[in-house]
């Protein structure tokens, strides 16, 4: 797709310092832009590239003041971050693929298909599921019976939605992904073995949430696992049965929340981050990366270490950590004039 810098700063409501009328065919990061594409400028240390880039036009913040001279078009707008994201869906959506439904996908004939929907290559959708308007499924998809996928939905090659789950509005399933498999739920028993205890209920993602490359969330034993309206999981997840991620919550790669934990909104977790099971963890909580949660978190606390602390603890603590080498020394050698002491006594 093609488009003016004038139709482009319409998109995001800016305002056109330069030639509105030059054509934009693609974006790209300002140290590589070429003619034809548009680029942004948000983080300070990239400025210099605004003078050197070879794009047509940059995207920059209202505020944003030239010490040399220009001979890029400008495009102003409140924040240059969030406008270039909502130029880079715009462009993304333009690629999507053909609204066709492959001759190669098994769709079964109760399965009931809505307006405008891409289904791919030997995808495979079972008996009385749903797939909404506008959805765009990949090849190599499995949607089991009585899986309801709502309107506007995008899912990757790979991924799989197991016996009655529901996804949301506008949700995005990277490859392989997996929605629906089977709580981590075992008895032990007399001998030492362990019983399987039977998972069965479902998992529901509700509007805007997006789940990345390889995550897993885990269905109910009874009841739901259920990620709220816009929550962003990142790839490799793993989210135990019944859990609850509020709305809004963001969780970086390789982290690991155990069943029955409850995660509140607006929350920032870090990366490989492990939470144990059966916790509360408040709305608006920041979690470092490779922290271990143990016990349950207030709102708005930050945690941070394994096992975690409040961050301002961690951090006097920390100080003390740093120390521990002189200390041991110091020891050592007060026990060292202790037994001399002794000796001499």
């Amino acid at each position: 797709m093609k488009y003016t810098v004038k139709e482009i700063a319409k998109h995001v409501q800016g305002s056109v310092e330069g030639d509105e009328t030059l054509i934009i065919s693609n974006l790209a990061k300002i140290e590589e832009g070429h003619e034809g594409t548009l680029t942004f400028l948000a983080n300070k240390k990239y400025t210099p590239f605004i003078y050197t880039t070879k794009s047509s036009a940059v995207v920059v913040n209202k505020n944003f003041v030239a010490e040399h001279e220009l001979s890029v078009t400008l495009i102003r707008v409140d924040d240059a971050y969030s406008s270039f994201a909502k130029l880079l869906e715009i462009f993304n959506t333009s690629l999507n693929t053909k609204k066709v439904i492959s001759r190669k996908a098994k769709i079964h004939k109760t399965a009931k298909i809505g307006k405008n929907v891409a289904i791919g290559d030997f995808v495979s959708i079972g008996e009385h599921a749903v797939i909404g308007d506008n959805t765009v499924i990949h090849p190599n998809v499995t949607i089991y019976p009585s899986v309801v996928i709502k309107s506007n939905c995008l899912l990757y090659a790979g991924v799989c939605v197991l016996n009655n789950c529901v996804v949301g509005n506008n949700c995005v399933l990277h490859p392989g992904a997996i929605v629906g498999s089977d709580g981590f739920g075992f008895a032990p028993i007399s001998d030492g073995k362990y019983m399987k205890i039977p998972q069965t209920g479902n998992v529901i993602l509700e509007d805007d949430v997006e789940i990345g490359a390889n995550a897993t969330i885990d269905r109910a034993t009874m009841g739901s696992t259920i990620i709220r309206k816009g929550t962003k999981i990142d790839n490799l997840i793993q989210i135990g049965h019944n859990c609850e991620i509020g709305s809004d919550t963001v969780i970086a790669g390789q982290t690991g929340v155990s069943g029955s934990t409850k995660i509140g909104n607006n929350c920032m977790i870090g990366g490989q981050v492990g939470i144990v099971g059966h916790l509360k963890i408040g709305n608006k909580v920041k979690i470092a990366a490779k922290s271990g949660v143990m016990v349950n978190i207030a709102d708005e606390e930050f945690h941070m270490g394994n096992p975690s602390l409040n961050a301002r603890n961690y951090k006097k603590s920390y100080v003390h950590f740093k120390q521990l080498d002189k200390l041991a020394k110091r020891v050592a050698e007060l026990e060292r004039l202790l037994e001399k002491q002794k000796q001499s006594e």
